[in-house]
């Protein structure tokens, strides 16, 4: 593993002070500061859109390359051995996820959804699973379908990548997209690119169930379809 490193990359409202101490994210950081391959690159006290801080992760990643792991700071990592088992899925992905669809569809909103009423896809279709909560035990545990899955869509909630691969396909987040749809984007894109994406059992408990359907959401929505047309 000494040629191995590992850089979360996450966007978070508060200091980097209180990063550590009230953020999901930055608890479980404070644990696997053990492990000398994961480092942390942490943008605080945010207001930017994702995209655009992801963008800059990459683009530091040049003279730095590392695995980019794309990740939220309400995210519990409860997975002692996710750096292993995040290495094991991109032996097998260009791109690995938590959770995602193995098919896309048109108009899709969401990688669970097939319409904008917010109408779950077949269970067949659907890949991994995500826990709910403020802790372990989680609140809730989703099971969506089997993981290690090769998959059209995935949940932003963890985007893990190369970033020597994102460098040589030309990809990018697109950012007139803020936070909502970025993921959806940069999986159309990877597609496009022949980029294989799948999912990987990885235990997380995630705090927050998105904010779907809000203004925000919907304005996203409209300038996905814009793009891509379907």
């Amino acid at each position: 593993m000494s040629d191995i490193k590992i850089r979360l990359v996450c966007a978070t409202r508060v200091s980097l002070e209180e990063f550590s101490t009230q953020t999901a994210l930055g608890k479980s950081l404070a644990l696997y500061g053990y492990y000398p391959f994961v480092e942390a690159r942490v943008f605080a006290r945010n207001a930017l859109g994702l995209p655009k801080i992801y963008n800059e992760a990459i683009e530091e990643a040049k003279s730095s390359p590392a695995i980019l792991v794309f990740l939220h700071d309400d995210v519990h990592l409860c997975d002692f051995h996710w750096p292993l088992h995040l290495l094991e899925g991109l032996e097998q992905f260009h791109v690995v996820g938590i959770a995602g669809n193995i098919r896309r569809v048109p108009g899709q909103p969401s990688w669970a959804f097939v319409n904008d009423e917010l109408k779950w896809d077949s269970r067949a279709n659907l890949s991994g699973s995500v826990a709910h909560g403020t802790g372990y035990p989680c609140k809730d545990l989703l099971f969506y379908g089997p993981s290690m899955q090769e998959v059209k869509l995935l949940d932003g909630l963890m985007l893990a990548c190369k970033s020597r691969v994102l460098h040589e396909k030309g990809i990018r987040f697109d950012e007139r997209f803020d936070f909502h749809f970025y993921d959806l984007d940069f999986c159309r894109q990877a597609e496009a690119k022949g980029m294989r994406m799948g999912t990987w059992p990885i235990s997380v408990v995630h705090e927050s169930s998105g904010n779907l359907k809000s203004d925000a959401w919907k304005a996203g929505y409209r300038k996905y379809l814009d793009k891509w047309q379907d």
